[in-house]
């Protein structure tokens, strides 16, 4: 048998941790203990800055500055000169020089400023070596804590919107758990999730969007288990230039997310909470329109008068929620500590719907000795959700779904406890019944821990482990009483369904940083990683039940269950070189073994080599006046190949029999998939280029990148003729290129002692494309198959019947003045004969997206905010309309008049089949966020403050869209079907008043 890295993990992590000890026993000689003691304000307005950080550079040891501004750092190293650096998050770090000799005690304050345009974030790769922006040779963006607690959001993921470059985030349902889907420069699969890789402090963790209760399309996405106010920043990794160094999961790019952490000083409280109102924005135009047809034939007319209702009047509600937060924080040089407790009950604008979540998360970092320090993280959460089908998709049962199928001309209320169907010519369920009488329920518990060991046992090497954990129960329930409007189970239904998963990732990166001579610097790191992910899956569903009891006892049962298991192994390398303080250059290379793969194909190397040339740092730049008009200017550009394991699963790449009990005998029978024991994972290749800038003294910067990703060997389910005896197969076929521009504005217009106004404002173009597909079109169920991948088109397009047109384009209408479907040719009266032609009919895919923000601070008390959120050109397939004025159900305002006999009778059964007609403009520009919050110190507090926050959320769309919402999604978080609305629920204006205090 082959040896891989797979077969030997235990060698492999061993042969780790035995690395970090011999390195952790390096001796140290000839050394004396320092003490440098000052204060960190802010160079503008001299306040503290608790929190800041000071290090020495090349050296073991850094402090953290208290409440008061106060830092003590404590430091075993020889005599000689040092420097310092002097930072804090969305500040310019300061360095400064202090020579260390025979005095032990030394005192140094410093002052830092703002930066306000965020030029020089330090970030920290994968080598877990910190890095300042303006060295690096690829784009990488980063969220602070501001700038999620002023969203207003209740998930991370939703937090991110419209506040980086190069980036499309959409919430998919307005259910208060609703999906959010996130692609970074484009979808890069198919068939897998296009979702970044999200590691939080360390910890790979778990963002499924697992649908183990048929909803309509709509499942949750575990990222909504992380509590946004825990978080400190979050460091987005867009393209595989930049993410090569995590290898075979991060063709989507990856997302880190840093919570917040304890500082040495005294004990710090924080509590916050909030009150959220949230409500339909918009409701659909209905039919009101007080008489009806008799019947179908085109010919008679007569009509009789109805009453008409509005289902939607019942159906949604004005939700209330509250949020409440507390965190204690502090700790000692050698200790610091931060607990934090939340709790967030939010109802949905469906009526019997909520999301709760409640979590409990410690951090501890403790420092062992002067070279050694450890950090133990822990973060338990339970969330719990109420959620009333939609229907749609796959299941005919659901709320909205009902609404729209109904004639609305019957009274939706229950009559001596019954309630009607109001869906006359196709059954559907009555809306107020799945509201009140259905049951369906979700719950997770999970856990989240991390382990690490950072050393520093000599001068610039750093050495640090990370064990990860993320355990994941996710339950759902589902029940429908006997004797219901649904179409398939009037006899009842009853559902559990659970999964449990298990990740682990083990990682060691060692880095040492030196700086040769005084024109060259290096940093060389090394790294491995062990990873493991389990899933075990069951469901259980029974029909015919009995008529009292809810569990699957009661009826009829049927049983399914998954297991899986996915082992990674890895290893990188990385080596850049700092010339002159203004080249760098960047190689690094990683390779990874996956179980999921055959072992033809089981290793996989990727590269990456990056550089960047700071242009402003040339003697030429500073000694000439064009310094003091464009202030910093750098050019840099990337190349990187990542993976992608999502595609398939752990044994689809294998012919598994399914066992099954025949008359009381074992057996098996043939799968309906033929296994594939040479797939290879998704590769994806990026070329990048950009510039970043900045203007009269940092005052305007622009960050400008043009990317293209090559992706090959895309991973498709293929169709197999009868005569294989399998239906379908994984292939490695296609091709899928990416291509666009990113554009990030930053400005500080007016910056003064009392007023300051902040603006960024966002632009991102992305073209896609899809090629090599067998026969040129792959049609997706979950667009009702009107939604394909097509040879030269961009994925998603909607592939469909067109209206047949006169050679003058008017349409082309039958002998009654009906429109028709174009077909492949003319009868003799002129009329399309033959087969129903198809062509693509819209793209859902913008043709560009971006935000403006603008912040303004008056005083010291007030701030105001708002953002602006805008997705121009995409698509949106209108099947609730289609649905919603068809003549069988006829509920929307599209229906009347034909009703009205402005347009012959059959019109709306004509327009029907053709799905051209239902292709609308989804552009939109919403007031994503507004905020105006005032801050001020009570008398009754010593240290801190008190603020008071009114905010909203989705409050404006300016769109053209006849549906509820252009944003969402009917598919959820599918790569392949965007911008598909089958009555989904819309995503609700919110308010939010809240009060936080910190003392």
């Amino acid at each position: 048998m082959r040896k891989t890295l797979l077969n030997r993990p235990y060698q492999l992590s061993f042969a780790l941790v035995l690395l970090l000890l011999c390195y952790a026993g390096l001796g140290m000689a000839q050394t004396q203990n320092y003490t440098i003691k000052g204060v960190i304000t802010d160079a503008r307005t001299n306040e503290p800055i608790p929190g800041a950080t000071v290090r020495i550079s090349n050296a073991a040891g850094g402090a953290v500055a208290g409440s008061s501004g106060a830092y003590q750092l404590s430091t075993t190293v020889k005599p000689g000169k040092y420097q310092l650096t002097f930072s804090f998050i969305g500040y310019t770090p300061v360095l400064k020089d202090v020579v260390l000799g025979s005095s032990a005690a030394i005192s140094l304050d410093a002052k830092i400023s703002e930066d306000y345009l965020r030029l020089n974030e330090v970030v920290v790769t994968g080598t877990a070596v910190a890095t300042s922006r303006k060295t690096l040779g690829n784009a990488i963006s980063t969220v602070n804590a501001g700038d999620i607690a002023n969203s207003s959001a209740t998930s991370v993921d939703q937090a991110l919107a419209g506040k980086i470059s190069g980036a499309q985030i959409t919430q998919n349902s307005g259910n208060p758990a609703g999906g959010i889907s996130v692609r970074l420069r484009g979808t890069s699969t198919v068939a897998g999730s296009g979702d970044p890789l999200y590691i939080v402090d360390g910890v790979i963790v778990n963002n499924n969007s697992t649908e183990l209760l048929d909803l309509g399309g709509y499942s949750q996405n575990r990222m909504v288990d992380i509590n946004p106010n825990d978080i400190d920043h979050m460091e987005i990794i867009k393209g595989a230039a930049a993410a090569a160094i995590y290898g075979s999961r991060a063709s989507n790019g990856v997302v880190q997310i840093f919570t917040k952490k304890g500082k040495a000083g005294k004990t710090q409280f924080d509590f916050s909470s909030q009150l959220k109102i949230s409500e339909l924005r918009k409701k659909l135009e209905i039919n009101e329109y007080p008489f009806r047809f008799n019947n179908t034939t085109l010919t008679d007319l007569s009509q009789t008068a109805v009453t008409r209702y509005d289902y939607q009047d019942d159906i949604f509600r004005t939700a209330i929620g509250t949020e409440n937060n507390m965190s204690v924080s502090g700790g000692t040089e050698n200790t610091q500590y931060y607990v934090s407790g939340n709790f967030l009950s939010n109802q949905g604008i469906i009526d019997a719907t909520n999301f709760r979540r409640a979590g409990v998360r410690a951090k501890i970092d403790q420092k062992l000795n002067n070279w050694l320090k450890m950090s133990i993280g822990t973060n338990y959460i339970l969330s719990t959700s109420h959620e009333v089908p939609n229907g749609g998709i796959n299941e005919a049962y659901g709320a909205l779904t009902g609404f729209i199928f109904a004639n609305n001309y019957i009274n939706p209320n229950p009559v001596n406890g019954v309630y009607p169907a109001l869906a006359t010519a196709v059954a559907r369920t009555n809306p107020l019944e799945a509201i009140n009488r259905f049951d369906f329920q979700q719950r997770t518990s999970r856990f989240i821990g991390d382990f690490q060991l950072m050393a520093n046992p000599i001068k610039g090497l750093n050495i640090n482990y990370v064990l990860g954990y993320d355990n994941a129960t996710q339950i759902g329930t589902g029940y429908i009483p006997v004797g219901n409007t649904t179409p398939s189970y009037n006899t009842g239904y009853s559902r559990r369904a659970d999964q449990t998963t298990f990740l682990v990732n083990n990682d060691l990166n060692i880095s040492y940083q030196t700086k040769i001579n005084d024109w060259l610097e290096s940093t060389s790191g090394i790294g491995g990683t062990a990873q493991s992910q389990k899933t075990y899956q069951t469901g259980l569903t029974a029909t015919l039940l009995g008529p009292i009891g809810q569990t699957i006892n009661n009826g009829v049962s049927i049983a399914t269950e998954y297991r899986s298991d996915v082992n990674i192994m890895g290893a990188f390398v990385q080596q850049t070189f700092g010339i002159l303080n203004k080249f760098y250059i960047t190689g690094a290379a990683r390779y990874d073994e996956s179980s999921v793969f055959g072992e033809k194909f089981r290793g996989q190397f990727y590269p990456k080599v990056s550089g960047s040339y700071v242009v402003s740092n040339e003697k030429f730049w500073t000694d000439s006046k064009i310094s003091s008009v464009i202030s910093s200017f750098k050019i840099r550009s990337s190349y990187g190949q990542a993976g992608n394991l999502t595609a398939i699963g752990a044994y689809d790449r294998t012919t598994s029999y399914v066992p099954l009990n025949l008359s009381g005998q074992a057996s098996v029978t043939s799968p309906a998939l033929l296994g594939n024991p040479d797939i290879k994972p998704e590769r994806q290749t990026e070329f990048e280029i950009g510039t970043d800038m900045s203007f009269f003294k940092d005052r305007l910067s622009f960050e400008f990148s043009y990317y293209k990703k090559d992706v090959k060997d895309l991973i498709l389910l293929a169709s197999l003729a009868p005569t294989e005896g399998y239906l379908s197969q994984y292939l490695n076929i296609g091709t899928m290129t990416n291509k666009g521009i990113e554009l990030m504005v930053r400005a500080v217009p007016i910056l003064k002692d009392n007023f300051r106004w902040n603006i960024s404002a966002t632009y991102s173009r992305n073209r896609n494309q899809v090629n090599d597909i067998p026969g040129g079109v792959l049609l997706f169920a979950g667009g009702f198959s009107q939604v394909a991948a097509i040879n030269g088109a961009p994925l998603g397009t909607f592939y469909s019947t067109y209206f047949a047109r006169n050679a003058d384009g008017s349409l082309l209408l039958t002998a009654g003045g009906l429109p028709q479907t174009e077909k492949v040719g003319r009868d003799a009266n002129g009329q399309p004969s033959g087969a129903t032609l198809k062509k693509v009919i819209g793209d859902p895919n913008p043709d560009w997206i971006g935000s403006l923000i603008n912040e303004i601070s008056i005083g010291k008390h007030w701030s105001f905010r708002t953002q602006f959120d805008a997705s121009i050109g995409g698509d949106v397939f209108n099947f609730t309309k289609r649905v919603g004025d068809r003549d069988l159900y006829g509920g929307l305002k599209g229906y009347e008049p034909e009703l009205r006999g402005e347009v012959p009778k059959g019109t709306s059964a004509a327009l029907f089949s053709i799905f051209e007609n239902w292709i609308e403009d989804g552009s939109y520009v919403k007031l994503r966020e507004a905020s105006v919050s005032y801050t001020f110190k009570p008398g009754f507090l010593k240290t801190g403050n008190m603020r008071f926050n009114l905010s909203g959320r989705n409050l404006l769309s300016f769109d053209k869209y006849s549906g509820y919402d252009p944003e969402v999604n009917a598919a959820g978080q599918s790569s392949a079907v965007r911008g598909f609305d089958f009555v989904e629920v819309p995503i609700p204006r919110m308010i939010v008043a809240g009060f936080n205090i910190t003392f």
